[in-house]
């Protein structure tokens, strides 16, 4: 593995553990999301909150999305990294491209509206003036386990 996968991996981690804390204290789906700065520090972290708090745009990456802005005073993440445990949606896929974001590393993959090459390619289209470098799989298997388990004790199904 190369220092950079060793880094993403760290980073999916944090992720995973933001992932946990929504299922845990908010009854959310577990996605979490954290975002780190060109220089390494973490500038935004977040989990699902859309349930909780009646937004529909309240995914894990938005919320990541809005602090890390906050945190650095522009609108512009330049050279930020985001890190979530599933594969980013339409929503916040265009999230990523009007805020600069430099790349996303992001877990499972969603077969059915992942935004960052399984359903649709938003991030990498040459008809955007912004394109996001993409990693996905970083601990895709635990973080889509973490997923399937969800759901199968909300439907109340045996795991």
């Amino acid at each position: 593995m190369s220092e950079q996968d060793d880094i993403d991996e760290g980073w999916m981690r944090h992720a995973l553990a933001l992932a946990e804390r929504a299922e845990r204290e908010d009854d959310e789906i577990p996605v979490g999301a954290v975002l780190v700065s060109a220089e390494g520090a973490v500038i935004g972290e977040g989990w699902n909150r859309n349930i909780g708090s009646h937004d529909p745009s309240a995914h894990a990456e938005i919320v990541a999305l809005r602090e890390g802005g906050r945190a650095i005073g522009n609108h512009r993440l330049l050279g930020a990294t985001l890190y979530v445990t599933l594969e980013p949606c339409a929503m916040c896929a265009m999230a990523m491209v009007h805020a600069r974001v430099a790349r996303v590393v992001y877990g499972a993959r969603d077969p059915k509206t992942g935004a960052a090459g399984s359903v649709f390619d938003l991030l990498a289209d040459p008809r955007h003036n912004h394109r996001v470098e993409v990693r996905g799989g970083v601990l895709g298997e635990e973080a889509g386990a973490r997923l399937t388990a969800y759901f199968r004790r909300k439907r109340g199904k045996p795991a």
